[in-house]
């Protein structure tokens, strides 16, 4: 629906003129009739009544104009909105995993600097550990992690889980059938940076699995991962979503028939008092929910 008709037909009723109207709208007579008229033709009813005594309005027009003034109002505010976030000037100091940096972060960004241009943004890309100790510090104003944090003057919030998976390059001496994650365990293992939450976790699953010293190798870049994984040099413990794109080619395929290791939980955490970390913990959770809804819940599940 045309908002210039809208705020035309609002003018004539409040003014009961369709010369005034013209006159506060900066046009002609004709232009404001040919408004109404077409206003009318996509309503399908009658709204102003012409008579020597001026301009009426007929009861469907007393009840468009209700909804019509609510729309304005609506359209206003979202303009004010936007203008102001357009004119917000500063810096955010974003850190995030590498597991985001290679599923949603340039979403985020390319939202975050249509919606604030004269904001700059800061990013870095670290491991959870060293990005939460960063927080902490002061050094970094929001994080996408995996643990929730409660401290004073932090808030963080549950967004979502990455599913697991045991990840192998297609034709590769890996890729067969195993009897067992003890079996598995005896296999080059690749997964996320020493100490990490993923790492502790895949050494947990083996080891309880009666894989003794499960061969691990920490590495705490995504990018590297995918290589290593794609030259055949073991078996990734990671979130299928970091490589979907490899996964649909065919360069590298999901075993099946093994427990898969603990999801890998996403969270945001924040300074409290930070000029705009609010509207970029909205935007986050914003853009997360788009690409949950483009990649399936084989790859994200978003937390209710």
């Amino acid at each position: 629906m045309n908002l210039r008709f809208l705020e035309t037909f609002v003018w004539v009723a409040r003014l009961k003129s369709f010369r005034l109207t013209a006159d506060k709208l900066f046009t002609t007579q004709a232009s404001v009739s040919s408004r109404i008229a077409a206003l009318e033709a996509d309503l399908g009813v009658k709204l102003l009544l012409r008579d020597s005594r001026g301009v009426s309005l007929t009861p469907e027009g007393g009840k468009v104009l209700e909804y019509a003034e609510r729309m304005l109002d609506t359209a206003k505010a979202m303009k004010q909105s936007l203008d102001s976030d357009r004119a917000k000037v500063g810096r955010i100091r974003i850190g995030v995993m590498d597991t985001v940096i290679h599923t949603w972060m340039s979403a985020l960004v390319a939202e975050l600097t249509e919606r604030y241009p004269q904001v700059e943004i800061e990013l870095v890309a670290d491991t959870a550990l060293n990005l939460r100790e960063q927080l902490q510090k002061g050094f970094l104003d929001v994080i996408l992690q995996t643990d929730l944090l409660r401290e004073q003057s932090i808030r963080s919030l549950d967004l979502a889980r990455y599913p697991m998976g045991w990840v192998v390059a297609a034709g590769s001496p890996q890729h067969r059938a195993f009897g067992s994650l003890a079996e598995l365990g005896r296999e080059r293992i690749i997964t996320f940076s020493k100490n990490s939450r993923p790492h502790q976790e895949v050494l947990s699953l083996l080891q309880g699995a009666g894989a003794d010293a499960p061969r691990l190798n920490c590495v705490n870049s995504v990018a590297a991962i995918t290589r290593l994984l794609r030259d055949g040099f073991g078996i990734g413990a990671l979130p299928p979503a970091l490589v979907d794109a490899e996964l649909g080619r065919g360069e590298l395929v999901l075993l099946a028939g093994l427990q898969p290791p603990p999801s890998l939980e996403l969270v945001v955490a924040w300074q409290t008092g930070v000029a705009l970390v609010d509207e970029v913990v909205g935007l986050c959770r914003q853009v997360l929910e788009g690409y949950a809804r483009d990649m399936g819940g084989q790859r994200i599940v978003l937390v209710s």
